[in-house]
């Protein structure tokens, strides 16, 4: 049985820049430390491992994201930058005030791409996709009722 959801983990190449990207959805930063050593080893099938992470949660505390910089080793292949309907291509969505004002935000500080436009669906929803760090797939919602 499943207790609860804890958090998502995205592995990225630029850890102050990812904490920017997601201090400027408001989330906020719950803690940085480095991690090394036989436990993470085992922990993700890898060798000499030694990282740095970042937590950072949701203003309600109800869903953390795990940012992950990897100094050794390093990988020698890029992350994926397929579409939405690839099989594993990892999606991470949150609810906020106002899609449109946080997208231009994100354009402006990042350089954030959309995947796809702003969707309205019914009256219920308005939607976007947008590329967040390491190309990871960033769910914008805001509700309309």
């Amino acid at each position: 049985m499943t207790v609860r959801f804890d958090h998502v983990g995205i592995v990225v190449d630029d850890l102050p820049a990812a904490v920017a990207f997601f201090l400027d959805l408001g989330l906020e930063l719950e803690g940085e430390t480095e991690v090394g050593g036989p436990w993470v080893d085992e922990l993700i099938g890898l060798d000499d491992v030694r990282a740095d992470v970042a937590f950072v949660k949701t203003q309600d505390g109800s869903g953390r994201v795990e940012l992950s910089v990897f100094r050794h080793p390093v990988a020698d292949e890029p992350a994926p930058r397929a579409p939405l309907n690839v099989p594993g291509i990892p999606r991470v969505t949150f609810v906020v005030d106002d899609v449109r004002a946080l997208v231009d935000r994100l354009r402006a500080a990042h350089g954030t791409e959309l995947v796809g436009g702003i969707a309205q669906y019914e009256d219920v929803y308005l939607y976007v996709n947008v590329r967040g760090p390491a190309g990871v797939i960033i769910g914008l919602v805001q509700e309309l009722r």
